[in-house]
């Protein structure tokens, strides 16, 4: 069944809400519990707080979704019961809920973990109308956006996510109040699909953004050899090209060019980074990689006179960028290591 109908939305909802609800309820009532347990543990293990740590971002996370969903709520209460507040007014105000849930999680996520963030060209990502196509390789890059492109551009960013993401019940109520895109990945047919996320660019403003992450899923070293054995035996030509990628998957052209064909205005934006490598799932944070890492973004801009209209010259395009990609991270490796 397709989990973004309205009956698969409310049963969706009426388990990951309460769910949400009761932990943070719980994980509050029990906080100077657990943090002392924790420090305890981190002190007897000689760990870097790092029990401590994921303790406190817990109970932020679970904070930021219920104090979410209830805005959602409030705002639903307030369009149906105030004359006056209309549809357009409604999602109007989603906008500064979205911004404020993601630029929290990923500030907590930042002072918790000690991790320091630099960017070069930030410049770049804006004024709108962007289609922006982001390396996606961690489980916390998907709030990176909100902190490098959406604040310091002032862009309302249209996302393309998974549908997976949707039990995470902010990002599922606010997300689907405002023009995002959740995305089926393992159907036989990907043309619906590509068709939603075209219909995402269509009529962008100045203002405003489509982020994708052409990749489809976090780069690990398996997935890698995973995507370049299905290039093997359905495309050899891009499969000579994705091989020579060492450090990100090959891009996945069809969302890519669609966003592209739908947004005829509007320039490219490529956003890369390090730091965030080998964090591809909640268990990965355990080790304490993350206390303390550089975190270096880079950002560039393609003017969209210079981007190929000609879907096989696009294609190579898109290529050329992600092997700019690769070679960028090679350089921050290499600069780290001397």
């Amino acid at each position: 069944m397709d989990p973004r109908t309205p009956g698969a939305a409310l049963r969706r909802r009426l388990v990951s809400i309460p769910v949400v609800v009761a932990a943070s309820v719980a994980v509050w009532a029990l906080l100077p519990l657990l943090l002392a347990a924790s420090l305890l543990a981190d002190l007897a293990l000689r760990r870097r707080l790092i029990a401590t740590r994921l303790v406190a971002f817990l109970a932020v996370y679970l904070a930021c979704e219920t104090a979410g969903v209830a805005a959602a709520g409030l705002l639903w209460l307030r369009w149906r019961l105030q004359p006056g507040f209309d549809r357009e007014r409604f999602v109007e105000a989603h906008w500064p809920l979205q911004a404020w849930w993601a630029g929290t999680l990923f500030g907590a996520a930042r002072r918790i973990f000690s991790f320091r963030v630099s960017v070069t060209g930030v410049e770049q990502a804006g004024p709108g109308p962007v289609l922006v196509f982001m390396r996606h390789a961690s489980i916390i890059d998907t709030l990176l956006p909100a902190h490098v492109i959406a604040g310091p551009a002032r862009l309302r960013l249209r996302y393309v996510l998974k549908s997976e993401l949707l039990w995470d019940p902010c990002l599922d109520v606010v997300g689907h109040r405002l023009p995002n895109c959740f995305v089926e990945r393992s159907v036989p047919d990907s043309g619906p699909e590509i068709e939603r996320v075209a219909a995402l660019a269509r009529g962008l403003g100045a203002g405003e953004g489509v982020l994708i992450y052409p990749e489809g899923t976090r780069f690990t070293p398996e997935r890698r050899k995973r995507s370049l054995d299905r290039l093997a035996t359905r495309s050899p030509d891009l499969h000579a090209r994705a091989r020579a990628l060492a450090r990100v998957l090959p891009p996945k052209v069809g969302g890519a060019s669609a966003l592209l064909d739908a947004a005829p205005e509007a320039d490219a934006v490529f956003v890369v980074h390090i730091g965030f490598e080998g964090l591809t799932r909640v268990v990965d944070l355990l080790d304490g990689s993350l206390v303390g890492r550089p975190i270096e973004v880079g950002v560039w801009r393609v003017k969209r006179e210079a981007v190929p209209e000609l879907p096989d010259k696009r294609i190579a395009w898109l290529f050329d960028e992600w092997a700019r990609m690769d070679a960028w991270i090679a350089e921050r490796e290499r600069l780290s290591h001397s």
